[in-house]
């Protein structure tokens, strides 16, 4: 299920009151309490079994979340009507797809999220 950056904002802003939203078949749960939550949205409730596990540790969350670190990273300017993205690691990255980029805007690989752009020529 993908979240979009608004959502992930209100997740971290913990101003709302344990919040249920509906996706198509999924529901997600916003929890306000005082601990980080994860890109995931993951938080318990005061006396859910599951918090067990950070009762003598403190829950670590990297508040860089992969989203905004990609958002962060500008469209890439090609020449061509098409490019391909390999998530650019070598074995780290993923499979070679071809992204088109006949339509007007920057085109996001649908592995890695890097945005592509064709370039104006005038």
């Amino acid at each position: 299920m993908a979240l979009n950056r608004a959502t992930f904002a209100l997740m971290r802003s913990n101003v709302c009151r344990s919040i249920a939203a509906r996706s198509l078949h999924h529901t997600f749960y916003l929890n306000t309490s005082t601990e980080n939550v994860t890109h995931t949205g993951q938080a318990f409730n005061e006396g859910d079994y599951r918090a067990i596990r950070y009762v003598d540790r403190q829950k670590e969350v990297n508040q860089k979340f992969a989203i905004d670190l990609v958002a962060e990273e500008p469209p890439t300017e090609i020449d061509g009507r098409n490019v391909w993205c390999d998530g650019g690691g070598g074995a780290l990255g993923h499979p070679k797809v071809y992204i088109n980029l006949d339509e007007p805007g920057p085109q996001p690989c649908g592995y890695c999220g890097l945005r592509f752009v064709q370039k104006q020529h005038h």
